[in-house]
């Protein structure tokens, strides 16, 4: 006879399209690591002519200066993902804190910070990736701070609803009641049963991380040449759109193949730790 908790957990485990875009975000993973050792090539070696389609020598064909695009498409998934990620670490970080400190105290705390996440959450993504980097300047630090910009006010707002719900539970009074300082209570109590929220929400911004990354390389305000990024390669391939489309083909099918993994393993996670039926009673 099985124990009530074995049918609870048999119930969230990921679903098969979940395993499916985490096992796609892996092997991105992999390809990305794959490009620090120069698994596929040197992405400056120039191997061939210019501009040929896929063959052998050069299987996601050249570039028009004669360099093999498989190397400068995995060093493109390197930075992106790179950028990306780190961006995400950056958000999580400042959500975690800023939203379980004001949910948990509530009060004038609570209204700054929420009137400074509707300020930034009225701006337009992409509006608001190329105001920083115009402040900025071009470059990664814009990518990453652009992409902390855009992805905070959510991830906030979210961690905050979490943390308020969390704070009105029974363990959370009687630790305030028992003495415990606040580092204790929101570290001990607060952020583990909000953990999952941010899990989960860390997995949307990282697709939504990588869109920005994308656009802002695209419109020449991200990661400058000769360095590549995803955004970089669609950005220079488009020019050479119609006479070798298989410049901006192989990073196109990448990125969108990296954004659609994510998101549908940020959905099997939502599933796995905010049941549907516990968002329902929150």
């Amino acid at each position: 006879m099985n124990r009530p908790g074995q049918t609870r957990v048999k119930e969230r485990r990921l679903d098969p399209l979940s395993l499916t875009g985490l096992g796609c975000l892996l092997l991105l993973v992999l390809v990305a690591l794959g490009s620090l050792v120069h698994a596929g090539g040197d992405p400056d070696a120039i191997v061939g002519p210019r501009l040929r389609p896929p063959g052998p020598g050069w299987w996601l064909g050249t570039d028009n200066l004669g360099r093999s695009m498989l190397p400068r498409v995995m060093e493109g998934v390197g930075t992106t993902l790179l950028l990306s990620s780190a961006a995400v670490l950056v958000t999580a970080a400042l959500s975690a804190g800023f939203g379980i400190l004001a949910g948990y105290r509530g009060g004038y705390l609570n209204e700054l910070v929420m009137r400074v996440v509707e300020l930034l959450y009225s701006f337009p993504a992409i509006v608001l990736a190329i105001l920083v980097a115009a402040v900025a300047g071009p470059g990664q630090l814009a990518a990453v701070a652009s992409i902390v910009l855009v992805t905070i006010p959510l991830m906030i707002r979210l961690v905050r609803a979490a943390a308020v719900a969390v704070a009105e539970r029974d363990y959370v009074t009687a630790a305030a009641i028992s003495g415990a300082g606040l580092p204790r209570i929101l570290g001990r109590h607060i952020l583990p049963n909000v953990a999952g929220t941010i899990a989960v929400q860390g997995t949307y911004a990282l697709s939504v991380g990588i869109s920005v990354e994308g656009g802002l390389s695209f419109l020449g305000f991200g990661v400058q040449p000769p360095q590549a990024s995803l955004g970089v390669l669609i950005r220079q391939g488009g020019t050479y759109m119609m006479a070798a489309p298989w410049l901006i083909i192989g990073p196109g099918v990448v990125l969108v193949l990296a954004i659609l993994s994510i998101n549908v393993l940020g959905d099997g996670l939502r599933d796995r730790f905010e049941p549907r039926e516990t968002r329902a009673l929150i």
